[in-house]
């Protein structure tokens, strides 16, 4: 049966057995005990447009559905599915006279924690979870900076929420937690953080660096060197001078090292991320990120700066990000990245970190009860332009399918299409997390 007869009840007969798509597989002894109803129809569309691109055969597509069912998959980068607002509770904030900072931080709390406290939203978390067949993510559990009380909140609240949810989905300590909850058909959290959080009062190196430990004691796994801008250990891609690593750059890397925290340089400039890489002594990461030699973004890594990533026996993420993938930006120039990056540095270093989310199918009616602000400004707008967000110029144009051919959901279609590509079982296992499992497990120690 070619893809392109595949009629939509045809699709989910196929695709209606192992949670992630379905009863054409044998599904593991995860998925078989899973309660949940097959994937919804927002996953099912980001399907069928991501199977219109691929088009696989039906040897493929059972092939890959069964690999990815039975594989460890373990994201370098990513984002957990986040849950809608409560509309009327965001409402009467509104209708309280919150501040505009009160409502982008109620906003956020919402999307991080409803899966713990609302049943609808906790089915539509775990439904997306295991329609995507993903274990484990190395989830971004803090904000874009340096300051610790500002890293700190989105730390707080995702180990809330897997608090709460810990029977089925809980923070994993260390690596082997991964492992175990593959084995028990669970869903776990490894945390990483959007900076290194520093105290900021320059008194000296071992003072300044002291929040690694603290940070790593409260289940950090993973720091950003920088994010976009430049700060005291280095300059982050979107500066227009890369003026390299700092020595201070330098003492946190050894810090970071020394406790077991994975150097993650994919929001650094080329050159800071080289000197990073060569500093190292522990395996390190640019956990999402592309290759700039197939689409020249500043958000990708050239050969050089992977090649001393590799070296230090680490690995690149590729993400799903259209516009740095260039071309259509779709889930076939998504593999071109992938196939790239194992050609010419090997299956070893390469991994996935979409950085792309899913969102709840029920944001759009709740959003519809939130009130205008009395200036008739949106209440769920951002304030202006964040300032980690000043990017160069950026006018890529992307195909109008490539976010949905690229949903988070989605992620049994990439190893179907690594399949497709010929790529062998076992490289296939390493990409989709045995090497981000690898690289974790080099670099934890509770021993200090």
């Amino acid at each position: 049966m070619s893809i392109e007869n595949l009629s939509r009840r045809g699709f989910l007969k196929t695709t209606a057995g192992a949670v992630l798509l379905g009863a054409a597989v044998r599904p593991s002894r995860a998925a078989a005990t899973s309660p949940l109803s097959p994937p919804n129809e927002k996953i099912q569309k980001a399907r069928e447009v991501g199977l219109s691109v691929l088009k696989p055969s039906q040897k493929e597509l059972e092939h890959g559905l069964e690999l990815h069912a039975n594989s460890l998959v373990f994201e370098s980068y990513g984002f957990s599915p986040r849950c809608a607002l409560d509309g009327e509770a965001f409402r009467a904030a509104v209708e309280a006279g919150a501040s505009d900072a009160e409502l982008v931080d109620l906003r956020e709390e919402m999307s991080m924690t409803r899966s713990a406290t609302n049943a609808a939203e906790r089915k539509e978390f775990l439904e997306a979870f295991r329609a995507a067949g993903v274990t484990c993510i190395f989830q971004n559990a803090g904000e874009e900076g340096n300051d610790p009380m500002r890293l700190i909140k989105r730390l707080a609240r995702f180990t809330f929420t897997t608090d709460v949810l810990r029977d089925e989905f809980f923070k994993a300590v260390k690596p082997d937690d991964i492992v175990a909850a593959k084995k028990q058909g669970k869903l776990c959290l490894y945390f990483t953080t959007n900076g290194v959080p520093l105290r900021q009062q320059w008194n000296n190196v071992r003072d300044e660096l002291g929040f690694i430990r603290i940070f790593h004691q409260l289940g950090i796994r993973m720091m950003h060197l920088t994010y976009n801008r430049r700060n005291p250990l280095g300059d982050g891609c979107g500066e227009p001078n890369d003026g390299g690593l700092s020595d201070f750059g330098r003492a946190a890397i050894e810090e970071m090292n020394r406790v077991g925290v994975i150097v993650d340089v994919a929001h650094t400039g080329w050159r800071t991320s080289l000197e990073a890489a060569k500093t190292s002594k522990k395996p390190m990461v640019a956990s999402h990120t592309t290759a700039a030699s197939l689409h020249r973004h500043f958000r990708g890594k050239p050969d050089e700066v992977i090649r001393a990533i590799c070296d230090t026996d680490g690995l690149a993420g590729v993400c799903c990000i259209p516009r740095f993938l260039g071309g259509a930006g779709d889930i076939s120039v998504f593999l071109n990245h992938i196939e790239y990056i194992v050609k010419k540095f090997g299956a070893d270093h390469t991994a996935i970190g979409m950085d792309v989310g899913y969102s709840s199918r029920n944001e759009e009616a709740e959003r519809k009860k939130v009130p205008k602000r009395a200036d008739g400004r949106s209440a769920l707008s951002l304030l202006g332009a964040r300032w980690e967000h000043l990017w160069p110029p950026d006018t890529a144009k992307t195909a109008p399918h490539a976010e949905q051919s690229l949903a988070w959901t989605n992620w049994p279609l990439f190893t179907v299409g690594m399949v497709q590509r010929g790529f062998k079982d076992d490289d296939i296992q390493k990409i989709l997390g045995g090497n981000v499992l690898r690289v974790a497990r080099a670099n934890f120690s509770c021993e200090k």
